[in-house]
């Protein structure tokens, strides 16, 4: 018995020691294609970059969050409405297994089979030309399967004395859901938001048949139905993402290609990190008063 103890510990102790050393291998190997990607855009910098003409990035930088914002409030209500449907509504039957079927089938789409549909439905049958919009509804496509999936893992993670609590007191299935079940799983529901992020500002694929590959903006004019007002996402808008590829295949013509493209793929790398760093506050923050805490 003892002999069995003593080489489960030993055992226990060499995968850990494994694990560390893959975990340690592969945060390793990101900061150090980070450090890279960062480093090598920050030395690419020169004055200007930042403007709005053709060698500045500045209306693609905008495109970019723009782009996110858009899709973001498409796909969070529905990815997340959908999780709490498969977690507390669907029962186990056919039409829930294909639903769950179909949900990993569409996180395994590659982005130009998205892009291309993309093209079909919000370009062509709608008549209308590239646009962000269309962009946008392409990258909420591809963002909707995380969403989904983590809202409805998390919500089946929390004990199930939350519910039973919460019920108990009076209260009905859906105001138990809004007012413990999220607050409850919101840290892990911004997991699968900042994924989402993720996804929509390092697209390309999928923004080339629907985004465009233009964009002529007017800071000056401010008339929403104007296809040179910024604010407007029925306008063609090319990203940085696409602005990266453009400038490493058909960048000849430009003195600064290479410069753009790798102070793009600089500011993309800290945009997202940003973005992640943000988040996670914003989640830790909005914790500690759903437990009382000081923020």
């Amino acid at each position: 018995m003892q002999a069995r103890i003593r080489s489960a510990r030993r055992t226990d102790e060499v995968m850990t020691v494994v694990f560390y050393a893959v975990g340690g291998f592969f945060l390793v190997l990101i900061l150090i294609l980070a450090g890279y990607i960062i480093i090598n855009g920050l030395r690419s910098y020169y004055p200007g970059i930042f403007g709005t003409t053709s060698s500045g990035i500045g209306n693609q930088l905008f495109n970019t969050v723009y782009l996110v914002f858009w899709s973001l409030l498409i796909s969070v209500p529905i990815g997340v409405l959908a999780g709490i449907y498969m977690a507390e509504y669907a029962k186990p039957n056919k039409l829930t297994k294909f639903l769950r079927i179909s949900i990993e089938s569409l996180s395994s789409l590659p982005s130009i089979v998205v892009g291309l549909f993309g093209y079909l439905v919000f370009i062509l049958m709608t008549g209308a030309k590239w646009n962000l919009m269309a962009g946008a509804l392409a990258v909420s496509i591809l963002s909707l399967p995380s969403i989904t999936t983590t809202t409805e893992d998390a919500m089946k993670s929390l004990p199930k004395s939350y519910k039973a609590g919460s019920m108990a007191l009076g209260a009905t299935h859906w105001t138990t859901i809004i007012k413990v079940l999220l607050p409850a799983c919101f840290p892990r529901i911004i997991t699968g938001v900042i994924l989402a992020a993720g996804r929509g500002f390092g697209e390309a694929a999928a923004l080339l048949y629907t985004a465009g590959q233009s964009t002529v903006i007017n800071w000056n004019n401010w008339n929403l139905t104007s296809k040179t007002c910024p604010l407007n996402p029925f306008r063609p808008g090319e990203t940085l993402a696409l602005h990266i590829w453009v400038m490493r295949t058909e960048g000849s013509l430009n003195p600064n290609s290479e410069k753009i493209a790798n102070f793009s793929a600089a500011v993309l790398v800290i945009i997202v990190l940003l973005f992640s760093l943000a988040a996670r506050m914003i989640t830790k923050h909005i914790g500690r008063k759903a437990v009382g805490e000081k923020a």
